[in-house]
């Protein structure tokens, strides 16, 4: 079974904008956009979309590009965006921006180039010198990064290469996705005791759950195994892409050696990954001995709660299950129930909160909940726990004693904490476990404090309060454009009246 259930993210790009932009989205739909994808790993994505604010000034701000402003923003000024919002180009010399972008995304570096040198040559006619010489330059970066990223494949048009290893009971599937002859992206899928189960069967699960996502279907799949009835497959995915799709086991040439490569893949995996699964298994082993629980912990879930003197605290868990994180599952919860800096309480708000919600949807409990801290948090924990009548999961604290350099075990029962041992794999998991928990509450935090710390520099300025502020937040995009902003564009925001706009002028400018 496929276990990964993610959206995988794609770049849209919608043409028929006046000035259209490139966004990430997670979802297809049918709404005459260009869609690229998908980027796996997400790193994939990141990297494109750096490339392009490199190459094309194509504007990646949130303002109405349908209207006029009186300044641009920081990404004009320093050559990344070519000015829509102030008239510096026109819709059409924008569109011709955005027929490269179009161009490099479906890897046609060929035509980008043509494409790119002809505007080059047409603004040097015009004796626009210094427009010649910007894309000159992204000219030269782009033959930069043509040169690192054409990789071992010359093969042209979409393809996805999926190579299957198995090393003993285990299973490992790796997808290489091929776009323009590119490698955009990977994806690795690690199979537990698939004893009995055909790679046929294997490769077939995958194609049918993968491909019955929201995802971009290639025009050519490559395995390493003949399956059958693979016409009536073809036929399908063909369907799901609106237009033709082909299954091809390849026996010699560029394409047999794109499945050499994705073999390879899989066999370091399978590697990196049966490493990994003895750890794993003595890890949870130990847990299951350690705290004297009924089984060995397949789902474990951790908490934390991030604050700094009660202001903006946030609790989150993350989920564990058998062997790797579930962010799906992640959930992040902001303190309503608490005023000031009371961890014990924030911590019971959250867990009844979390499991509340997890018996009203009839959701699997876990077999184990690590509480990051000590005993008065633990008890918070176990309060709520015992409020829902909730019985027989383990529950523990984990956290450094005063003074004291290593973690420590709260259980239950024991007023004393349980010292640790630092080389044992169940430490190791549970201090893993622990820190992913820590890491993803202390994000949020930060994220929530950047917002509020924009909001409060409109603090105490007459006339505008909460509802305005986020208002002109999200109109304007952040404090520095708003500053940048004349008074008919303040007054042209949304909820402003021409009074607030002068004031507000007025306070910004002191």
């Amino acid at each position: 079974i496929l276990r990964d259930d993610k959206n995988y993210p794609f770049l849209r790009l919608y043409e028929e904008d006046k000035f259209p932009r490139i966004e990430v989205v997670r979802r297809i739909k049918h709404d005459n956009a260009l869609y690229f994808g998908p980027y796996v790993p997400v790193g994939a994505m990141r990297e494109t979309l750096r490339l392009l604010k490199r190459i094309f000034p194509l504007a990646t701000c949130k303002l109405d590009l349908n209207r006029k402003y009186e300044r641009a923003c920081i990404e004009y000024e320093i050559g990344r965006c070519a000015g829509p919002c102030i008239g510096v180009i026109s819709e059409d010399g924008y569109k011709k921006i955005v027929k490269d972008v179009r161009l490099f995304l479906e890897g046609r570096d060929k035509d980008l180039m043509r494409s790119m040198k002809r505007r080059m040559n047409e603004e040097a006619e015009r004796l626009n010198f210094e427009e010649a010489a910007k894309i000159r330059d992204s000219i030269l970066r782009l033959e930069r990064v043509v040169e690192r990223q054409r990789i071992v494949s010359a093969e042209a048009g979409d393809k996805d290469v999926i190579g299957l290893v198995r090393e003993g009971v285990n299973a490992d599937l790796q997808v290489l996705f091929f776009r323009g002859g590119m490698l955009v992206g990977r994806k690795d899928i690690f199979y537990e005791k698939t004893v009995g189960i055909a790679d046929e069967e294997i490769l077939l699960s995958f194609i049918e759950q993968f491909y019955s996502r929201d995802v971009l279907i290639p025009s050519e799949v490559l395995i390493q195994t003949r399956i059958s009835d693979v016409e009536l497959l073809e036929k399908w995915l063909s369907e799901r892409r609106n237009g033709k799709v082909s299954i091809t086991v390849p026996q010699r040439g560029k394409k047999a050696g794109m499945l050499r490569l994705a073999i390879e893949n899989a066999q370091e995996a399978i590697k990196s990954h049966g490493k990994k699964g003895e750890e794993k298994d003595k890890g949870v082993e130990e847990l299951q001995q350690m705290f004297d629980l009924p089984l060995i912990p397949d789902k474990i879930e951790a908490f934390d709660i991030s604050n700094i003197l009660g202001a903006e605290a946030v609790g989150s868990v993350v989920v564990w299950e058998r062997g790797r994180f579930r962010k799906d599952e992640y959930r992040h919860f902001k303190i309503k129930g608490v005023t000031g800096a009371d961890d014990f309480a924030m911590m019971q708000e959250v867990v009844q909160r979390r499991y509340s919600r997890i018996i009203k949807e009839g959701a699997e409990l876990p077999d184990l909940i690590i509480i990051d801290g000590g005993k008065g948090q633990l008890n918070a924990a176990i309060a709520a726990l015992e409020g829902l009548n909730i019985k027989d999961i383990g529950i523990i604290g984990l956290a450094k004693a005063k003074d004291e350099k290593e973690d420590r075990v709260y259980l239950p029962d024991m007023p004393i904490p349980v010292e640790l041992d630092v080389k044992s794999p169940g430490t190791h998991l549970l201090q893993h476990i622990r820190d992913e928990a820590h890491r993803f509450a202390i994000s949020h935090h930060r994220k929530l404090r950047g917002k509020e710390a924009m909001l409060s520099a409109l603090d105490n300025i007459k006339g505008i309060g909460r509802a305005r502020k986020l208002a002109l937040l999200k109109y304007f995009g952040s404090v520095e454009s708003l500053k940048k902003a004349g008074i008919e564009e303040l007054i042209k925001a949304p909820k402003m009246t021409e009074k607030a706009a002068k004031e507000l002028y007025v306070e910004l400018h002191k």
